[in-house]
């Protein structure tokens, strides 16, 4: 029978999609909830999975195509029967399913159209990309051994003679959608930024202390984030204003705390919020944040994971930054940012002493935040970190 392949409902914030790839192409056979194919919205990228085990008949939509929610791209025939043996260990594929799985490598048109002007089987040809997938540069490399094991010229991309070579590509939604808004918060915010310096050695005493405990008890490393959510959250208590937002003319008080927490991945810097942080506990906030970064380097986050927030935390201490000005996730009123810990020698208690020290930075909308509220808020911050005993006490 045939059925219809269509796009997920998207969310009312999410106009469209764009198909970012077909993993699978016309005429392969496929096991039910297998990725079919990619689509990448502004969000997140999003999987089309089989709808049971069949072929699929027809591409509808065809890489780059804008789709709308719940639009058809494709169709699915689910009367071809699919098998798959397996020897009496049920530990190895069979040959015969080895076989299949070669000859439905999937391709790019770059890497197809290499292929093709080179005569190549690409049943032979490597493949490094997402689902079996033949990439160019995977082709490429094929050319280049099989040159030197042969001694023979084969056809490759023309480089100009002088080595020097551009390539024009076109942005992903995700990162032309990150442009735009930051592009429309520089211009629509009077953004400001506040600085201080946080002393991490009670942080990290703790976490040497007791890291290894709480690993074997919670099933999850100790790490810093987790205390920066909790300071913030409780300093968004003492300063609600911080946790606030601006629409229209009107302030929105909200009466939570959803922490977002900004992650770096291949397609884009995307924030997952941790919704309720209020409400959770330091293993339940480690939980969350290491369940956010894998479904991110997976591309597996959701629209859910990634809606709302009321205050974000950005780390750029590990990629090295030593300062930065983290710029507003709007409506957001205030963004956290975080950076290396690097020992300087600090004077305390009128002695010099080395001590790992952090540069905290607050970027802030000056049409809602005054100064001192901002810098009462970031110091709250620093004195909770510096004395972990206030995150238990809520001081």
């Amino acid at each position: 029978m045939t059925i219809q392949i269509k796009a997920p409902t998207f969310p009312e914030s999410v106009a469209d999609g764009t198909i970012a790839n077909w993993l699978k192409n016309e005429g392969d056979v496929v096991k039910q909830d297998e990725i079919i194919a990619e689509i990448e919205t502004d969000k997140v990228v999003l999987e089309v999975v089989a709808p049971n085990d069949g072929k699929l008949l027809k591409v509808i939509k065809a890489e780059g195509d804008i789709v709308l929610s719940a639009e058809i791209i494709g169709e699915f025939d689910d009367s071809v029967e699919v098998s798959v043996k397996k020897d009496t260990n049920n530990t190895k594929l069979t040959s015969d399913k080895v076989i299949e799985e070669t000859i439905t490598k999937k391709t790019g048109p770059a890497a197809k159209k290499l292929i093709s002007e080179n005569n190549l089987n690409k049943s032979e040809i490597k493949s490094s990309g997402k689902g079996n997938r033949v990439t160019k540069e995977d082709v490429i490399n094929h050319l280049e051994e099989s040159e030197l094991k042969n001694n023979i010229k084969i056809k490759k991309p023309s480089i100009a003679a002088s080595g020097r070579t551009e390539k024009r590509v076109p942005m992903s939604r995700l990162r032309a959608t990150i442009a735009d808004r930051l592009l429309t918060v520089k211009q629509n915010t009077a953004m400001l930024t506040t600085f201080n310096e946080v002393d991490m050695q009670p942080i990290k005493d703790l976490r040497s202390k007791y890291g290894e405990e709480f690993l074997k008890q919670h099933e999850v490393k100790l790490g810093f984030m987790g205390f920066f959510v909790i300071a913030a959250v409780q300093a968004l208590k003492k300063f609600p204003l911080v946790n606030a937002s601006i629409d229209g003319n009107d302030i929105v008080y909200h009466g939570f705390q959803d922490i977002g927490v900004a992650v770096s991945t291949e397609r884009g810097l995307v924030v997952p919020v941790i919704k309720d942080a209020d409400m959770q506990s330091l293993p339940e906030i480690e939980k969350s944040i290491l369940n956010y970064s894998l479904k991110a380097r997976d591309g597996k986050l959701s629209m859910e994971e990634m809606q709302g927030g009321t205050f974000t935390i950005s780390n750029g201490g590990i990629f090295g930054s030593l300062l930065s000005t983290p710029i507003l996730n709007a409506p957001q009123t205030a963004i956290l940012g975080m950076h290396s810990i690097q020992d300087r020698p600090v004077a305390i208690n009128g002695n010099v002493e080395i001590r790992p020290m952090m540069y905290l930075a607050m970027s802030y909308d000056h049409r809602l935040l005054d100064g001192k509220e901002a810098v009462s808020f970031l110091v709250s911050i620093k004195e909770q970190l510096e004395s972990p005993e206030r995150l238990l006490l809520n001081l």
